[in-house]
């Protein structure tokens, strides 16, 4: 979680952390969500990760907030807490799946593949980044976030983070070929996008697959294209 607010202390928004017995009144509890001593940072990665969930699933407009304190078993007020609303818990998922899908396809392009397999090592990354959160890409693409609102200020950065290694890949696929036309680096940037997010919408359908899986079947499908080409 990368919230300034995170720090090693108990959690003092959870009521059990105020509730006398002192270490008496824990033994035998469960050290989970929603339980006394969970320190805050702890209880805002499990905050985080519910959100990903409820928010990717339902959207902004849909998802609630009751729900998500349900999932991590604390109470409504809480997330009002940490977050101040919906829109900065929102945001919050925003910057935990961003900085986390733009540093690994940055790590996958620089790890100098050859221009026919870097599609294959980036969709590789989006696959393990999103592995034990998938619902966590429709967060950062979400079309009902209200135009100008915190949330869709946040997104729109990262998404253009990510666009902006998608277009220098692309452009260096096509120059690879020689062709440096800037309208087709452009078309074929946005026929990339939405070929991933195809992807990864197929890889939440099919459960039952790993991003292992995802990976193999997409060097399959990659090198099938490049040898109809």
């Amino acid at each position: 979680m990368t919230t300034a607010r995170a720090s090693a202390a108990p959690d003092p928004a959870d009521p059990a952390a105020s509730a006398g017995g002192g270490a008496q009144g824990t033994q035998g509890r469960s050290r989970g969500a929603g339980t006394k001593g969970v320190p805050r940072a702890r209880r805002e990665e499990q905050i985080v990760a519910a959100a990903l969930e409820e928010f990717g699933r339902h959207g902004h407009a849909a998802a609630s907030m009751a729900a998500i304190a349900r999932r991590v078993g604390v109470t409504k007020p809480m997330l009002y807490t940490y977050f101040g609303s919906k829109d900065g818990l929102y945001a919050a998922c925003l910057e935990h799946i961003g900085h986390r899908l733009l540093a690994a396809i940055n790590a996958a392009m620089a790890s100098s593949p050859s221009e026919d397999r870097l599609p294959h090592a980036v969709l590789t990354a989006v696959f393990e980044t999103l592995e034990e959160q998938r619902h966590a890409w429709f967060v950062l693409y979400d079309r009902t976030l209200p135009p100008g609102s915190e949330p869709w200020r946040t997104a729109h950065r990262h998404r253009e983070a990510i666009d902006d290694l998608a277009a220098s890949g692309t452009a260096a696929l096509l120059s690879d070929r020689g062709n440096d036309d800037a309208l087709d680096a452009d078309a074929l940037k946005h026929v990339w996008t939405g070929t991933v997010s195809a992807l990864v919408g197929w890889w939440v359908s099919h459960p039952d697959l790993s991003a292992h899986d995802m990976s193999a079947r997409c060097a399959r499908l990659l090198s099938a294209v490049r040898d109809g080409a």
